[in-house]
């Protein structure tokens, strides 16, 4: 099922860019054990490592941490009865080449699932969908590389950056699960782009309640993908 992203105004593309400052936002999300083990050591006690991988939409722009995605996300699987915990590898401002240039130190913590969200501010800025294109392989190929499960959550394009760019962008997510044989989770919005009560008043980063709607509709794709890992 496709779920495409109305045309956004260019105000609001510019509130986008001015907010994603470019700054990490890592807190405690590399544990300096990186394998999750508990003191116990046993391995029915480590947690499944779950790293959330993108941009200011992972990392929780605007919200305490408490409220960003990683958290609740957690707090949901834990809620389920699945012992995991999920690092927060968010970068506002971050673009496809950012993710690329940092998967490699990321990945050192050792996650067995990793979801990655990138792409939105490719788009914003009109970055072509080859480029996207290829730093997202680059991404998929090094989590392959180190027996990585990923989700791939899509993102599409605002329909103001034309037709034809949109359709070469909206298709790459789908177009990459194909090829590397991850699982899609089609867009990382649905449900609350563009609702006002659910977003920031930036009108592009999810509020609280908008966080909650995008974990309440990916946990379960989360769950089925952990029950395949266990």
């Amino acid at each position: 099922m496709r779920f495409l992203l109305p045309a956004v105004s260019s105000v609001l593309l510019v509130a986008f860019l001015l907010c994603a400052d470019a700054r990490p936002v890592y807190s405690n999300q590399y544990p300096a054990s990186g394998n999750g083990v508990e003191d116990s050591g046993t391995a029915a006690s480590a947690p499944v490592h779950i790293m959330a991988f993108g941009d200011s939409l992972t990392a929780g722009y605007g919200l305490a941490n408490a409220h960003s995605f990683p958290a609740v996300l957690e707090g949901e699987l834990l809620g389920m009865g699945y012992n995991v915990r999920v690092t927060n590898a968010g970068v506002s401002g971050d673009t496809s080449a950012g993710g690329a240039a940092r998967i490699a130190w990321a990945l050192e913590s050792a996650p067995e699932l990793l979801i990655l969200e990138l792409g939105a501010n490719d788009a914003l800025q009109g970055i072509s969908p080859d480029v996207t294109r290829t730093n997202l392989a680059a991404i998929l190929e090094s989590c392959r590389a180190h027996g990585v499960t990923v989700l791939l959550a899509g993102m599409h394009a605002p329909r103001n950056m034309g037709e034809d760019y949109a359709a070469r962008f909206d298709a790459l997510y789908p177009d990459l699960a194909r090829e590397y044989g991850v699982a899609l989770y089609p867009f990382f919005l649905e449900g609350v782009a563009l609702d006002r009560t659910l977003n920031l008043d930036d009108g592009m980063h999810p509020n609280a309640a908008g966080v909650r709607v995008i974990v309440s509709r990916m946990a379960p794709v989360v769950a089925g993908m952990l029950d395949a890992l266990r």
